[in-house]
């Protein structure tokens, strides 16, 4: 962490769809971790993969952030815009001999657990597109950092695998994309979904490689289905509410999801007097590393 630079949040959704109620508690956790330290809230649609990207799913993304109050600071940052500067990385990551080219397909090492470098010295079909791999193995490691919830964790990169930088569509893949950003941002601290916390190894060693600034991490707990299973658009989570009702309930929930537990008649109040309330009460302290079961609380009418 930069400590020159004050606190510097953000939300980086993909575009793939509207927000479900998994994302509004990943939102206005890093809002209010943000907000509390009087520090800066940024936006970045991350946008790298088109075909995920349906057209207008990013306006509609901003427009919901908008609707429960969640203000940014800046100008939102479009990571379809960021090419030249995720190719910079790239190269200076081959320089130092950390990124390799690799022909080989998914189905070709579907029975290993993790890709195993059959490309390392040398593409295996030079008649293929090529995607760009890290070598996890020559990096730092293991990684270890003390999450800000979830407390001290080590990793051995090699053991997650060469994760891919740019794929042979030549697409960007997040894991570099991601960490290139969050420099350039000046993000001092990611607050974000349980989920992606194996993700963070990769991008602390890309960061160290690179030469960056290595942001504090808290990593929040999933919101689950009954069934135990992720919020998620792929299984199909409905989008937030739009009327008034909803989006009071809806954040009232969030927060009670985020165990800050507020009072009862705050659900009834408008965004801006529920975010008041909480950025004054946010505490880390009450946040509960076990995941939280979605009962049936999401009805945007309110029935």
């Amino acid at each position: 962490m930069n400590d020159s630079v004050g606190y510097r949040g953000r939300f980086a959704p993909t575009p793939s769809g509207p927000l479900h109620f998994g994302s509004l508690v990943a939102a206005l956790g890093s809002y209010l971790d943000a907000r509390a330290a009087r520090g800066e809230w940024l936006v970045r649609i991350e946008d790298i993969d088109p075909p995920r990207c349906p057209e207008g799913a990013a306006s509609t993304i901003l427009r919901q952030l908008e609707t429960f109050g969640l203000e940014w600071d800046g100008s939102v940052m479009w990571q379809h815009t960021r090419d030249e500067a995720y190719q910079i990385a790239l190269d200076q990551l081959i320089q130092l001999g950390l990124a390799y080219p690799c022909s080989c397909s998914r189905k070709q090492w579907q029975g290993f657990d993790i890709y195993p470098g059959w490309c390392r010295d040398g593409v295996c079909d030079p008649t293929k597109p090529v995607a760009w791999r890290l070598r996890s193995d020559l990096g730092e490691r293991p990684i270890r950092w003390d999450d800000r919830l979830f407390g001290a964790q080590q990793f051995d990169p090699a053991e997650l695998g060469d994760v891919v930088l740019k794929r042979k569509d030549d697409l960007w893949a997040y894991q570099l994309a991601v960490v290139v950003d969050d420099a350039e941002q000046n993000i001092t601290d990611v607050v974000r979904g349980l989920d992606l916390l194996d993700n963070t190894p990769w991008q602390r060693q890309l960061q160290s490689a690179l030469g960056l600034a290595q942001p504090r991490y808290l990593h929040l707990p999933l919101i689950v289905t009954a069934e135990g299973q992720k919020l998620s658009k792929q299984n199909l989570a409905p989008a937030l509410a739009e009327d008034n009702h909803g989006v009071r309930q809806q954040l009232f929930q969030a927060l009670q999801a985020l165990d800050q537990t507020p009072p009862q008649d705050l659900a009834a109040e408008p965004p801006s007097t529920q975010l008041h309330w909480a950025v004054a009460n946010w505490s880390l302290a009450r946040l509960s590393p076990t995941a939280h079961r979605l009962t049936p609380l999401l009805h945007p009418s309110g029935d």
